[in-house]
């Protein structure tokens, strides 16, 4: 019996089985178009197996494998795919192979290593080639399997050579027979799945349009390719060869998808039940409102309002004076009407009472080597910062409580306070409320809005407690130095009633009209500097400073935090990019010179967004690894060019604190000779600033001749004194040990002999007197090469209270006299 004979009794049996499947009828609809198909296929003068090539360019999936006799568009965006692809349409056949990889996403998919061995050979029957944007659009067909006998190019494109399996073109009348019950079989389960999931229908109808049930090869691989199951039981399902065999694990996967799209019709059914259930339940029950209604046993909104707060505080350990209040409200908002505008007033302030955490804790977590742990986990460096955070815990520990604390947290942007808030709520495991008081000008965002007021609700520390339901969270009050004033009020006044320990055990706010105890809350509040912090709001807080990086410390913070931050928020991982230690200091050094390290993250995402441009335009292969040439094509010329400290005859480096940090400052004296005797200055200083450069001035004038400098050319000549960056303001008396030996170096007409930095305050009797910021200048000084200091012996603890890795390689002299200075200097 024929090939085409055999087919027609198969269709034809199915037909008479199933005529009430609608995919089955469509058999007699395309009969004709199928047997059409057949006869011509039986004239082609070339057999497939003479045009099938030995070596193919493969394509690897990471989704479902590809089976034989499917239809199905690829598109392509970019590489690798794209010069796959270009390869197979250069091919005589424009053929290539689609093979299953063992890894179902990622760069894995094109490891030959984890490719399948059986695949399926596609021709591309339609092509689009967009060649500057490397996409390509083609529709591909599945001819028949083939299985790798050897790689011969492991990289994309991936090269193989291949041995090619066939059907037989024709069954024998036995292997017809021995088949034809499993194709039943199959033919009787896929009517069944038919009958509850209509989406089938379309792919039958796809199938028969090119094929016809008599094809027991290509209607197992149909139905394989048809079905759910997994991607790895579809693989065997292509690797087996044996079509019976093949037949029987077909059967057995639409088995199971039967069993599925049968358990997905129960459960739409169900579905669709309750919503008919729900909506007949919600005609009822609002036709049970109105009988309750009208019987009078129904209880109305305000009972309801009334109820729900009773219930609230079961839950709550309330004082005497609030229970009162509280019951007081309760019995005022039951006899109101919903309507009154009063109603709603007394409603919003009753919820308020009733939702605030009275007498809720959160247990505290107070161990040391955690707390120790997690500190070191999330910064690196500020090690003196980090010991008197656990020296605080240590303390809190031995107490049972770190409550009624006020910690301060002062130094430059970008140095991590708020950070280290963030940490120190998570060491004792308290939850953690942050917001900005920097600008605040009304002391009711601290203190809350009397009731009388529309809109009036409580300030920011009551709302705070009410977002985290207990009364001890971790509070961080950002920007304190920065906290304004207006007719509305003193912000910073009203802070004082909040952070003293003394008076937040019974804190009033204007709204709630009840106190309420903050005394268990841990206050950590952060500043740029002090000097704007009112005094007795200062005096309330434990300073712990932060001056800021050295460059080490910042090389360490951009490895372990800031590159992996940058590379997820812009989508890239190691893979894609990568900083060498070299371009992480040219970064540092002529980009991200400031105390904190803000500038430096944002440096660091600047080159991964440039970096993400270059990846998805194919510009560059992966990863892209950052040095120091190719730091500057990323971020252009530097912003700091790597001067060194002037140096001449009147002229010395002096060191100041700012509020970004510590910075080093030339100080240049020229004499003028011809002019009229005097003293000016130049260089936008401060009224300070001024008074220590004549106070210094005065002073060596007044010793010049026992310091050995010429006494014409203070006393008989203008003498200019310059602080460059002239648009840059100045102040502060800590220069004034700097300018004195700037003049003595004019008069003496003799050049400072050695690299050095000083800061100190200069008396007109020639004593030098404490300064600040000893950390910040001392870092300030390294940062720019100088390792020769000249400090005020009063600050000499403050120098050994500076981290070893900070002071390592520094001459430090400690003066008392400027006599001390003139000869370390001179002689």
């Amino acid at each position: 019996m024929s090939k085409k004979n055999k087919d027609q009794e198969d269709n034809d049996t199915s037909q008479a089985q199933e005529e009430d499947v609608e995919a089955i009828e469509v058999v007699d609809e395309n009969q004709e178009q199928v047997e059409s198909d057949e006869s011509q296929g039986e004239n082609l003068p070339i057999e497939l197996t003479k045009v099938l090539p030995n070596e193919l360019v493969i394509y690897p999936l990471g989704g479902r494998p590809f089976f034989p006799g499917m239809l199905t568009p690829i598109q392509v965006d970019g590489s690798p795919y794209y010069e796959i692809i270009r390869k197979a349409l250069d091919t005589p056949g424009k053929m290539f192979g689609i093979v299953l990889s063992q890894a179902e996403d990622g760069k894995d998919v094109f490891d030959s290593q984890k490719l399948f061995k059986i695949g399926t050979v596609a021709r591309v029957m339609e092509s689009a080639v967009d060649e500057d944007k490397k996409q390509v659009k083609l529709l591909a067909e599945g001819l028949s399997r083939f299985e790798i006998k050897e790689i011969v190019a492991p990289n994309p494109p991936i090269i193989a050579i291949v041995v090619h399996h066939e059907e037989p073109s024709e069954l024998n009348d036995k292997e017809a027979d021995l088949l034809k019950p499993y194709t039943m079989a199959v033919i009787s389960t896929l009517k069944e799945i038919l009958k509850y999931d209509s989406l089938y229908q379309e792919q039958v109808k796809m199938f028969l349009s090119r094929h016809n049930f008599g094809e027991p090869d290509r209607l197992a691989d149909f139905v394989a390719s048809m079905t759910s199951s997994k991607r790895e039981e579809l693989q065997e399902v292509l690797e087996t060869l044996d079509i019976r065999t093949r037949l029987e694990k077909v059967l057995s996967l639409l088995k199971k998808e039967l069993e599925m799209v049968k358990l997905q019709d129960k459960i739409s059914r169900q579905v669709e039940e309750s919503i008919s259930d729900n909506q007949r339940q919600f005609f009822l029950r609002e036709q049970l409102r109105e009988i309750q209604k009208e019987l009078g046993i129904t209880k109305d909104d305000r009972t309801a309002d009334v109820d729900q707060y009773r219930d609230r505080l079961k839950k709550l350990t309330l004082t005497e004076e609030v229970e009162k209040k509280i019951n007081d409200e309760l019995d005022k908002l039951s006899v109101l009407e919903t309507g009154s505008s009063e109603y709603g007033v007394t409603r919003n302030y009753v919820d308020w009472l009733t939702s605030l955490p009275w007498g809720i804790f959160s247990t505290d977590k107070l161990e040391i080597k955690r707390a120790r742990n997690i500190l070191n986990r999330d910064h690196d460096g500020l090690e003196d910062v980090k010991k008197r955070i656990l020296e605080f815990l240590a303390v809190g520990t031995l107490k049972g409580e770190i409550g009624g604390s006020i910690i301060l947290l002062v130094g430059p942007p970008g140095v991590g306070k708020t950070s280290i808030g963030r940490s120190v709520a998570r060491a004792v495991k308290r939850e953690f409320f942050r917001f900005s008081v920097g600008g605040m000008r009304d002391e009711a965002e601290i203190k809350g809005h009397r009731r009388t007021y529309v809109g009036a609700m409580p300030g920011k520390i009551l709302q705070a407690l009410r977002l985290k339901k207990v009364a001890n969270p971790i509070i961080m009050l950002d920007e304190v130095d920065k906290i304004g004033a207006s007719y509305q009020g003193d912000p910073a006044s009203a802070l004082l009633e909040v952070l003293d320990p003394e008076q937040n055990v019974e804190f009033l706010d204007h709204y709630m009209d009840v106190r309420f105890d903050l005394s268990k809350i841990l206050f950590i509040c952060t500043a740029n500097q002090t000097d704007t912090i009112p005094r007795p709001l200062l005096d309330r807080m434990e300073v712990i400073r932060l001056s800021g990086y050295i460059t080490e410390e910042k090389l360490k913070i951009a490895r372990n935090h800031l590159i992996k931050k940058q590379l997820d928020k812009n989508g890239l991982d190691a893979s894609h990019l990568r900083f060498s230690k070299e371009s992480l200091r040219t970064i540092v050094e002529g980009y991200a010179r400031e105390a904190g390290v803000r500038r430096l993250e944002q440096k660091i995402g600047s080159i991964a967004r440039k970096a993400a441009v270059k990846i998805l335009e194919g510009e560059t292969e992966t990863p892209i690894r950052v040095g120091q040439d190719q730091v500057i094509d990323f971020l252009g010329k530097p912003d700091y060019r790597n001067e060194k400290p002037f140096k001449g005859i009147g002229i010395v480096t002096g060191l100041a604190w700012t509020s970004l940090g510590g910075v080093t400052m030339d100080i240049e004296v020229v004499n003028i000779s011809g002019s009229k005797p005097g003293f000016t200055l130049t260089g936008q200083l401060g009224e300070v600033m001024k008074e220590s450069a004549q106070i210094a001035f005065n002073h060596v004038k007044s010793q010049v001749k026992k310091l050995g400098g010429d006494h014409k050319r203070l006393l008989d000549e203008l003498i200019h004194i310059h602080v460059p960056e002239g648009a840059t303001p100045k102040d502060g008396p800590s220069a004034g040990i700097a300018i004195a030996t700037a003049l003595l170096s004019m008069s003496k007409n003799q050049i400072v002999p050695r690299q050095i930095a000083m800061t100190g305050e200069i008396t007109l009797t020639g004593q030098v007197l404490a300064i600040g910021g000893v950390r910040e200048k001392v870092i300030a000084a390294r940062r720019v090469g100088i390792r020769e200091l000249f400090l005020p012996e009063a600050n000499r603890k403050d120098y050994e209270e500076v981290p070893d890795y900070i002071r390592d390689g520094f001459t430090v002299h400690f003066v008392k006299k400027f006599s001390q200075v003139a000869k370390l200097v001179f002689d």
